[in-house]
Order: C-alpha cells, then sequence, then structure tokens
C-alpha cells in the first residue's frame, strides 16, 4: 500500500519499489520459482521474473490477487475490479481394478464402468433450460463484487447473491436444475502394460469428474491390485515357487521340467545329492519390468517329499537302502555325521 502507484503519482522510486514487490509475490506463489530461489537465490529466478514484466504483465492485477488471497479484498484503491470467475477444475476419480499375474505378465486392455458427473447434454453445461440465457446479477450489476466506503477505501467483496459470477439462473435446465453437470456411467478401455505391481497407479487425464463452469475435468487414477497365484509367489520382478522332489531324485539328480509363467515349462537340472530346501535360479524367467527392458527371474525352491504310503516293492528297497546306510555309517555317533553332512551342505552353498 506504502508504494502503490495510486498513492504515488509519478514517483518512479515507488514504482520500482512496488513492482519489486509484485515480483517477490510472484516468486513465492509459483513452487518452481519458489525451488529454484530456495536452490540458487535470486540469480535463479530473475531472468524468468524480468521476463514477467514483458507484455501482458499487469502488476496491478498481481496485487490485487494477493491482497483477494490474504486479506478477502481487492479495490483499495478505485483500480478496475475483474469479475471473478466460477471456474474450476473437476474432482480427480479412484477405481480399484483387480487383475491376475498372468495378466500383470502379459499386459492387458480391461473395460471399467465409472460413475462420475459430466457437462450437462441438454444445457451445454450452461445450467439454464434451453433458449434462455443467465440474467445479470441485480446486486452487483453483473460486477461479481460489490463495494462499499470504508474510511478513505473503497472495499470490495464477492457477491453473494452471485457468488462473484456477475449472473444467475432465473430459468434453469430440468434435466440439471441449473448446476450444468449430471450423473453418468461411463464405459472406459484401460490398457494396463506388461509387469505392473501391486499398488500400480494408472492416471487418464480428463476422465474424472466435470468442471464448474467450463473448467477443466478431473483425471481418473486406476489403482492395480494383484490377485494371489495358487504357485507363484512374486517379490518385485522376480518369481518364486517351490517344487517336490522324491528321495531318488534329490540322491541320484534328475531333469525336472518346472511350469512358468510366460514360456510354458522349463527344464532344470538338478545335481546329485540336492538337499530339500536347496534354491535354484532359471535367469529372465520372471515378471517383465515396467520401467526398463528385460525381465526378472524365477527362483525355484526344491523340497524332498517324504512319501506317506509305501508299496511292498518300496518298502522292501527301503528296508534295503537303510540296511546299506548302517553298514556304511557304521559306529559313527549321531554329532559326528551331522558334523559331515553340515560341511557339506556349507561346501555346495559357497560353490
Amino acid at each position: 500500500m506504502k508504494y502503490h502507484p495510486d498513492r504515488n503519482p509519478g514517483d518512479k522510486e515507488a514504482e520500482e519499489k512496488f513492482k519489486e514487490i509484485v515480483e517477490a509475490y510472484s516468486v513465492l506463489s509459483d513452487p518452481e520459482k519458489r525451488a529454484l530461489y530456495d536452490r540458487y537465490g535470486h540469480a535463479g529466478v530473475s531472468s524468468s521474473a524480468a521476463a514477467g514484466y514483458g507484455a501482458g504483465f499487469d502488476p496491478f492485477a498481481t496485487f490485487e490477487d494477493l491482497l483477494d488471497e490474504f486479506f478477502g479484498f481487492s479495490d483499495l484503491f478505485g483500480t478496475t475490479t475483474r469479475r471473478r470467475s466460477r471456474a474450476r477444475r473437476g474432482a480427480d476419480l479412484r477405481y480399484d481394478l483387480e487383475i491376475t499375474l498372468e495378466e500383470a505378465a502379459r499386459g492387458v486392455e480391461k473395460q471399467i464402468r465409472v460413475p462420475r458427473t459430466e457437462g450437462c447434454p441438454r444445457c451445454g453445461g450452461a445450467g439454464t433450460a434451453p433458449g434462455t440465457s443467465p440474467s445479470r446479477c441485480p446486486t452487483c450489476g453483473g460486477s461479481g463484487q460489490v463495494r462499499y466506503q470504508q474510511g478513505i477505501f473503497t472495499i470490495s467483496r464477492t457477491c453473494a447473491h452471485c457468488q462473484g459470477v456477475g449472473t444467475i439462473i432465473r430459468n434453469p435446465c430440468q434435466e440439471c436444475r441449473g448446476r450444468g453437470r449430471v450423473r453418468r456411467e461411463r464405459v472406459l478401455d484401460v490398457r494396463i502394460p506388461p509387469g505392473v505391481d501391486e499398488g500400480t497407479r494408472l492416471r487418464l487425464d480428463g476422465e474424472g469428474e466435470a468442471g464448474v463452469a467450463g473448467g477443466a475435468p478431473g483425471d481418473l487414477y486406476v489403482i492395480i491390485h494383484v490377485r494371489p497365484h495358487e504357485f507363484f509367489a512374486r517379490q518385485g520382478d522376480d518369481l518364486y515357487c517351490t517344487v517336490p522332489i522324491t528321495f531318488a531324485q534329490a540322491a541320484l539328480g534328475a531333469e525336472l521340467k518346472i511350469p512358468t509363467l510366460l514360456d510354458g515349462e522349463e527344464s532344470l537340472q538338478i545335481p546329485a545329492g540336492t538337499q530339500s530346501g536347496d534354491v535354484f535360479r532359471l535367469r529372465g524367467r520372471g515378471m517383465p519390468r515396467v520401467d526398463r527392458p528385460g525381465r526378472g527371474d524365477l527362483i525355484v525352491e526344491v523340497r524332498v517329499v517324504t512319501p506317506t504310503r509305501l508299496s511292498r516293492e518300496m518298502r522292501r528297497l527301503f528296508e534295503e537302502l537303510a540296511r546299506l546306510e548302517a553298514k556304511e555309517v557304521g559306529e559313527k555317533s549321531l554329532l559326528e555325521r551331522f558334523k559331515e553332512w553340515l560341511g557339506g551342505r556349507e561346501s555346495r552353498d559357497r560353490s
């Protein structure tokens, strides 16, 4: 107020001071400029701030915005009052979508049904009945603001009758009841890229709620939920599974056919002497990576399964095996046998 040109006509120094104030406000009110200032000081914003004084820049309008934001009024000096616009951006929406792990791996296109508000098709969002138009507000005369005198100042406030629009609707549209928006359910196609994970958020620009009074629509955020799989578990881009093997396969070694999520069956060679809990890795057989090329790995853990029902021949063979084991072990204590087993396992882990 001290340096406003209306209070200091012809004073160049006051005008320069006022421009500095406006420049400071333009930096503080813009998150990008403020971040540049915090990082580089005045040098980081001087060029962009100075560019603001080019064609179309109105420091008085900016000052009115400042006053209106902090104090609720802008016309302290009798300057031209601008009509406040009712245009507002529509609200963003959220949609939770569940898919299978296979769909997450391959990518899929889904159709979803989203309830939302849209511009009224009958009145085109105007809110008035067809063939009619809004009337000038009798309270503010169409300016959107009401002025009154307080001492030496002329104070302007938003008109309570028209909410600052300057017009009122006397003949509202019957379909939207004057709101300019209606509730509809819209069918949308959502393309889900390969590799998405639990909680992945996809944004559909402009598919949220309709804006108010010509404002831009909001966005739709689709939140992905991946249904648990009966065989595979996921950690990041890797897949994990557990495969049962027999005593004979563990002892003698075997070639296993391992199911994968995208590539059918893969051969896995397990060496002789494999222990229950040993882990093998099939590289590049996991989930696709969303942010870069390539795929994760498939981690296979083998579990030796003890048979619960034995045929007569199987029992005879196991009894023979037990006699051979007892003969080979001899008089070794249980502790000695455990140490030997532990040493062999550590050797396999290092390899």
